[in-house]
């Protein structure tokens, strides 16, 4: 099969196309035909090995797996021998962060534990958008933040891939939301259903004195100091992503039980639960751009610049 391949750290220009044997499902896995596949800050930081002490789970000198690529979705081809919830030409879609990525190919073996049933709803591209983007919002959210109806919600970084779908969930739990993004996205933020939109780039919306009962930063560039400050009594604020290593080692030492720093693991009942919610019309992926298989590396290009509005997918391979 063809499989980009990752021998060295670097940047996207050191992934291969090359020839690799097709992998065996083990007993509890499925092989997955892959029809779509998305791209996330977590690629381009494992072919980096950003932050340089991820090498220790990584890989030291090289990286520890060969195929990069979490976010999948495509038909099962075969199953291993204990697997019963899934057959022979189910269309499914899955995160393979927790286990060895590869997605980056054309099959994949994947554990049914991070897998489920695609929306119906979704083509299979649009599925692969959602698993690690949607999931990481659901958990910061739901997990963390203990969202509820009526809550005050911010959301920074709110065109993002994890943003754009956390705009969307908070609505879906009867959450009023503000989301934050720069001047180019305001209508954006505004079509996901946020009811306040502000512009980073004109508001300190820390000088305002609103409080919220419920802070996402998908970004990482807010100081724990800013974030608790804004908060309500009991509030809390979930920090999914981070824009240096200082800011990471900050709200994990000082950030406490009311800011934590979250990181998301992909499990079925998550993925169900997402899939109840893009079935009813409550929450979509956005795509901002498509790429085809050859083009993986542009496509981490392009969202490694930083400016990508929602998600960025590629096609079959």
């Amino acid at each position: 099969m063809k499989a980009f391949l990752l021998e060295r750290y670097g940047p996207p220009e050191v992934l291969q196309l090359a020839e690799v044997e097709r992998p065996a499902p083990a007993a509890a896995q499925v092989l997955v035909k892959v029809l779509g596949v998305s791209v996330n800050p977590a690629d381009w930081r494992s072919m980096r090995a950003k932050p340089f002490f991820s090498r220790a789970t990584l890989g030291l000198l090289r990286p520890k797996h060969r195929i990069p690529g979490v976010d999948v979705a495509g038909r099962v081809e075969a199953v291993g021998s204990g697997v019963t919830r899934f057959k022979p030409g189910d269309e499914v879609y899955a995160n393979l962060l927790d286990h060895g990525s590869g997605g980056f190919a054309e099959y994949v073996s994947v554990p049914v534990e991070v897998m489920a049933v695609k929306p119906a709803n979704l083509s299979f591209e649009e599925a692969a958008a959602v698993p690690m983007a949607g999931i990481t919002a659901l958990q910061g959210l739901r997990h963390h933040g203990e969202i509820q109806a009526g809550q005050r919600v911010l959301i920074n970084g709110a065109s993002g891939g994890i943003g754009t779908f956390a705009v969307q969930i908070a609505k879906s739990y009867g959450s009023e939301v503000t989301g934050v993004t720069s001047t180019r996205n305001i209508d954006l933020v505004g079509s996901l259903g946020a009811d306040h939109v502000l512009d980073y780039t004109t508001t300190d919306f820390f000088a305002s004195g609103r409080r919220y009962d419920l802070i996402l930063d998908t970004i990482g560039n807010l100081s724990v100091r800013d974030l608790r400050g804004a908060l309500t009594e009991g509030g809390k604020a979930a920090v999914v992503g981070f824009t240096s290593v200082a800011k990471l080692i900050s709200v994990s030492l000082r950030g406490g039980k009311d800011v934590a720093m979250v990181s998301a693991h992909v499990a079925t009942t998550d993925l169900e639960f997402l899939s109840n919610l893009i079935e009813a019309g409550k929450v979509h992926p956005h795509i901002d751009r498509r790429y085809a298989f050859t083009e993986i590396r542009a496509a981490i290009t392009y969202l490694e610049q930083g400016h990508a509005r929602g998600k960025v997918v590629v096609g079959a391979p």
